[in-house]
């Protein structure tokens, strides 16, 4: 998997904004020799995202990227809902998310782990809070290398 770069992650954004739909993620994901952009989306925090709109953010972003150029070589565009075990990516996530079970994987190491799993307290201080049988962990959005909220079933 690779990183968008920002300023296609901001021109992505801009196009999803356009077809009335707001950016959860984006990236490339490379099989084999095949190359997707991938692009998961939302409505709004009460709306959930339909067929219909994934079509229009796919045709959206399908003019601009014509236009701009702005990745080498051919790539297959997926455009989706971001699902239940959606990414965490900023600090108003984190807190709307409260009270989720979620999955923290770490730059580095705290307190011997790398990977962590519990319920999210919420944001406090600007930092993630996060419980789980081991006890109560906080750390800045920075310390972050992925998140996702865990399903329950």
């Amino acid at each position: 998997m690779v990183n968008v770069e920002d300023r296609l992650y901001e021109g992505i954004a801009q196009q999803a904004g356009i077809a009335g739909c707001a950016l959860v993620d984006a990236r490339m994901v490379r099989t084999g020799r095949a190359v997707a952009l991938q692009v998961f989306i939302e409505k709004n925090e009460t709306t959930a995202v339909t067929i219909e709109d994934c079509a229009a953010v796919s045709r959206q972003l399908s003019l601009w990227l014509d236009v701009e150029n702005p990745i080498h070589g051919a790539y297959r565009l997926e455009v989706s809902s971001p699902g239940l075990d959606r990414p965490l990516k900023n600090l108003h996530d984190f807190e709307r998310f409260k009270g989720s079970q979620a999955e923290i994987h770490l730059h580095g190491l705290t307190q011997g782990r790398r990977r962590l799993q519990g319920e999210l307290l919420g944001v406090e201080d600007q930092k993630i809070v996060l419980k789980n049988t081991e006890g109560r962990w906080t750390f800045a959005l920075d310390d972050i290398h992925k998140a996702r909220l865990v399903p329950q079933w």
